[in-house]
């Protein structure tokens, strides 16, 4: 029997071995028997179909770099999760392609948990960025953890919804766990980990490259009942994940918007091709199905329609600017205000989080 140190050897390996699946594990141990091999002979990489690349690296791994993975495991408390271990995440367990391994830092219980991915722009409108905050935020209330990747924008957002209610949320790595990525939600990813886990199918040191943000999506979707698109162009990587959850068998869900934004096309071309159409937390909530406590979603639904309502005065120009950018000389020919004090109370509505200011001298209404 394997010692833990050479056990967690071989399953850095194996997480560095190109081109190896969670299927060509489960087809070499059914022959082995275990991991407890470090030398597997060549007819029998051959015999199980592990691919040409895979069965070199397994032949020859790189000592060097396998001494360097486990100093970091060491180090950082991270937990290498095989796929035939009973800790391996059940919906990604089905998907086809599923990594053989993953690295893990936090709780290994948040995988097990049932997961919504909610994806979307790096650059979302205030309007865009607001409504996955808030939208995380309930789904987390209800019982729901929210799975993103850890992107700014829409991603990072949702997270953060999720972490204001002290929900679960896990990050899914498009890089190794060692480096964040991008540097600037580091302090996210670490309240993460205390709230939910960092996951990677990438040993430490993996440089952010292009070709590895659609093998991180597929995950983000494997791990999940259903993926949201909040706010995305035709050309968004989130449509890759959503492309990724219909593959895997999984609801895909999108928010509408403007017909004038180019924000809203992705989400449009979605619905087009038959996602659910989402103006409502509960429109989700009915199509996935999922047993959740009936407590926990109605105090969500409480909490949802919980805030004060404005003066009659703002209501009107909320109205007035409807949700389409305008400026305030649009606003002067819509409510008859005058333009000093369209502009006060639009400085009032920006603070209290109703309105956000754009480029230009625009302002947009941010949904409620």
């Amino acid at each position: 029997m394997l010692s833990r140190m050479e056990a967690t050897k071989v399953r850095a390996m194996l997480a560095r071995t190109p081109g190896l699946t969670a299927d060509h594990v489960r087809a070499l141990f059914a022959v082995t028997g275990d991991e407890s091999s470090f030398d597997y002979p060549a007819h029998l990489l051959r015999g199980v179909g592990i691919p040409p690349a895979a069965r070199a690296y397994l032949r020859a791994p790189d000592e060097a770099e396998l001494v360097r993975d486990l100093r970091w495991i060491e180090s950082s408390g991270a937990r290498l999760v095989l796929c035939t271990d009973a800790a391996y995440p059940p919906m990604l367990a089905q998907t086809a392609g599923a990594p053989a391994v993953l690295f893990v830092l936090g709780s290994i219980e948040a995988l097990h948990s049932p997961q919504l991915a909610i994806v979307g722009s790096r650059n979302p409108t205030a309007a865009g960025r607001k409504t996955a905050r808030e939208f995380a935020a309930w789904f987390a209330r209800s019982g729901l953890t929210i799975t993103s990747g850890l992107a700014v924008g829409v991603d990072a957002a949702s997270h953060e919804g999720a972490l204001l209610v002290d929900g679960v949320t896990v990050a899914v790595f498009g890089t190794g766990l060692d480096a964040v990525y991008p540097i600037e939600n580091a302090g996210l990813a670490a309240r993460i980990r205390e709230n939910g886990a960092l996951v990677s199918e990438f040993p430490p040191r993996t440089e952010p490259s292009k070709r590895n943000f659609p093998r991180r999506n597929r995950i983000i979707s494997g791990l999940s009942h259903g993926t949201l698109v909040v706010e995305a162009t035709c050309r968004s990587g989130s449509l890759v994940t959503a492309r990724c959850a219909g593959e895997q068998g999984r609801e895909v869900f999108a928010i509408p918007g403007s017909i004038h934004s180019p924000l809203s096309r992705g989400c449009h071309k979605l619905i087009r091709e038959g996602a659910k159409l989402v103006e409502a937390a509960d429109d989700v909530l009915s199509e996935l199905q999922i047993p959740l406590s009936g407590q926990r979603v109605m105090a969500a639904r409480r909490h949802r329609g919980s805030s004060s309502p404005l003066d009659k005065e703002y209501e009107m120009l909320l109205d007035a600017l409807g949700f389409e950018p305008a400026t305030i000389d649009d606003l002067v020919g819509r409510t008859g205000l005058t333009g000093d004090s369209l502009a006060s109370m639009l400085l009032i509505l920006e603070l209290e989080g109703c309105v956000a200011a754009l480029p230009g001298g625009r302002y947009d209404r941010i949904p409620e």
